[in-house]
């Protein structure tokens, strides 16, 4: 699960991360008196209008209807409202986006922590996510904050550093030490600099994320080290640990039909192919995306109906599916386990009989228990459906149907 900047800085400083402090507000009318009371909380007189949406990039954004960016210094508080309207109920379009501008229903007012001082400021990178290939948690840092990341790292990798974690004794003192050294910090802006990356690895561990990026984490004017961004995703599978941040979702950011399909209790993420797919299980999914690759089509979804797989569980989920205008095909891939094939066969049926007039050919494999009961239930139908044994079959039929 995605959050808001808002909301990762949040969990942040209830972690100890000192953070860019600001309000949050979803109105024009509210910008000024959320300023002022900033100001008065912190001293800033300048502040940072910046759009909350589920994307990066928003600094070199551009809202479609203003030519506003997402991120934009106001110079003063009788300069936030016009900052405000220029972002707000606007669409910002990013490099993240799809070239689809996502509406922006709150804005982030923000103090301005890039004040004069002692020193220049100096902004870094910081993660922490899990490498997979090790099975272990890494903090990723560089030099190079407030860029990309991925531009970093193609084009000066020797900039990008990584401290790998121990699951047995968590973050040791050497590592954050070590962290900060490697950023070339000294004095306060170094003992900072370790408080900040152990507490950044305490929310983290803490709220069962499965990654926390700052970028950039600033050294301010005088040797402070704060989160002046934070995009966290949280793993789904803690929800249930920590309610306080479920009630944190977003579902207008999130793609409509993988919102309707979660409520159904399907497993289901759009892609942007022309072959839809309903399957039972995940490793199954992913080998039937395989072989529609192959085929020649894409992949238009991952659903997995999970071991129930009834006539309104059919039906729901070719719903889901059609409302993507790009699929020409849908394959069905069940394997009857636990679940019992000509039960899958009966459910198909009578979903496709009570959908109407079907828009686009359907094939489907049933494989496992009272799979020949299953292919005779459906070969008698009189439906327009093609029945396949064997996954190549599937495949080529996949073929003849968009050819």
């Amino acid at each position: 699960m995605n959050l808001h900047e808002y909301q990762g800085k949040s969990i942040l400083n209830s972690f100890g991360v000192a953070i860019q402090e600001g309000k949050v507000v979803s109105k024009v009318e509210d910008a000024v008196a959320a300023a002022k009371e900033l100001s008065a909380e912190t001293g800033t007189e300048w502040f940072v209008v910046k759009a909350q949406i589920h994307a990066g990039g928003r600094g070199k954004g551009t809202v479609e209807e203003t030519g506003s960016h997402g991120v934009v210094l106001a110079k003063g508080i009788d300069k936030v409202e016009e900052t405000v309207k220029g972002i707000l109920g606007g669409h910002l379009e990013t490099a993240q986006t799809n070239g689809v501008g996502k509406r922006v229903n709150q804005v982030l007012i923000a103090q301005d922590v890039y004040y004069p001082g002692d020193s220049e400021p100096s902004e870094f990178y910081m993660s922490v996510l899990l490498d997979r290939e090790r099975g272990r948690n890494i903090i990723m840092y560089s030099t190079e904050g407030g860029m990309d990341i991925e531009a970093v790292a193609e084009n000066t990798p020797h900039l990008i550093f990584k401290e790998e974690i121990d699951p047995r004794v968590g973050l040791q003192g050497f590592q954050a030490r070590k962290i900060a050294f490697n950023l070339g910090l000294s004095g306060q802006a170094f003992k900072q600099m370790t408080k900040f990356v152990a507490s950044l690895y305490a929310a983290y561990e803490g709220c069962d994320a499965s990654m926390f990026e700052i970028n950039p984490v600033l050294k301010t004017s005088d040797d402070k080290i704060i989160a002046v961004d934070a995009k966290v995703t949280l793993d789904g599978n803690g929800l249930f640990r920590h309610a306080d941040y479920a009630a944190m979702r977003d579902k207008t950011e999130e793609d409509p039909t993988e919102v309707e399909a979660d409520e159904a209790g399907l497993n289901f993420v759009k892609l942007d192919g022309n072959v839809g797919c309903m399957v039972n299980g995940a490793g199954l999914a992913m080998a039937t995306m395989d072989i529609i690759k192959l085929s020649g089509g894409n992949p238009a979804n991952f659903l997995d109906v999970g071991g129930t797989a009834d006539a309104e569980r059919v039906e729901k989920a070719f719903s889901i599916i059609l409302k993507d205008e790009n699929v020409k095909a849908i394959l069905i891939n069940i394997f009857g386990g636990i679940v019992r094939c000509d039960r899958v066969a009966q459910g198909v049926v009578d979903a496709y009989k009570n959908f109407g007039n079907f828009p686009v050919p359907l094939i489907v494999r049933l494989q496992g228990t009272n799979a020949e009961e299953a292919k005779k239930l459906i070969d008698e139908s009189g439906l327009d459906v093609h029945s396949v044994v064997l996954l190549q079959e599937a495949a080529d039929k996949v073929k003849e149907v968009l050819a």
